[in-house]
Parts: structure tokens; sequence; C-alpha cells
């Protein structure tokens, strides 16, 4: 199979804003839980601190369920286009996330952005389809240093 440098990038850039997504809670999750705990009203930073650990919990939980939801998805439409919809599903969930009007809605906001951020399994899937052989190696690194920025 031939390599294709523009598929490798679109999968770094993919996996990047995928990583970005599961960040993004650690420097503004506890300012923002804060802020909505009780009504608006706001909470202790023990609070907020325990709701961010359960919103990264919910985050990862979800991407634990619908990594082989994806990858059994791309299997049957191709690689690209889960992809695609993954990264725009994260995006219109981190401009929801933004404008929570309370805590269960960021709560839901982050379990949305769990599923379409389960593209791990789609990413690796797709760096073996457009890499031969010996150049897999590299590829899977590749796919390790998107989560390494």
């Amino acid at each position: 199979m031939k390599h294709s440098k523009p598929a490798i990038t679109f999968i770094f850039v993919t996996l990047l804003l995928d990583v970005l997504g599961f960040g993004l809670l650690i420097p503004v999750g506890p300012r923002l839980v804060q802020h909505l705990l009780n009504g608006g009203a706001g909470g202790t930073e023990g609070e907020a601190a325990s709701y961010v650990g359960l919103l990264a919990a919910t985050y990862a939980a979800m991407q634990f369920v619908f990594a082989p939801v994806l990858g059994a998805l791309s299997d049957r439409v191709g690689r690209r286009p889960v992809l695609l919809v993954s990264i725009f599903g994260s995006g219109l969930d981190y401009f929801a996330m933004a404008l929570s009007p309370n805590l269960a809605f960021l709560f839901f906001t982050r379990a949305i952005n769990g599923m379409s951020g389960a593209s791990m399994t789609v990413a690796s899937a797709y760096v073996a389809d457009v890499t031969p052989p010996e150049k897999r190696a590299a590829g899977f690194g590749m796919v390790g240093a998107a989560f390494g920025l």
C-alpha cells in the first residue's frame, strides 16, 4: 500500500484535536464548574475539583464505550468520514460546553464529546491502511506523538 502524506497529516491533526479536547477541561474546568455549582451561586474549590474529576471520568468512559463503535462504523463507511464527523462533533461540543447553563448540561456535553472524541481506534486503523508495512512503526509513532503534544 502506498504511503499517503496528506492522510498521515490528517490523522495527526485529528488526534491532536482529540487530545486538546481531553486537555481542555484541565485549565478551564475548575473555574467553570465552580461558577456553575449551586445554580450559579458558586461553590468551593474542593467541590469543583471533585466535579472536574467526574467530568474527566465521564469523557474517558464514553471514549472507552464508543471506540469500538466508531471502529466498526469506520469499517463500514470509511475512516475519513468517521474522523471528519468526529472532529465536527467535538467542535460543536466545545462550543456547547462554553455555553453550559448548568452542571448537568456540562456533564452532557462532556459525554457527547467523549463519544465523538473516541477516534483513536479509527486513526490507528487509518494509519495501518495508508502506510506500507515497513513504515507502519513510524506511523504509529506519529499517533503517539499527537498524544505527547
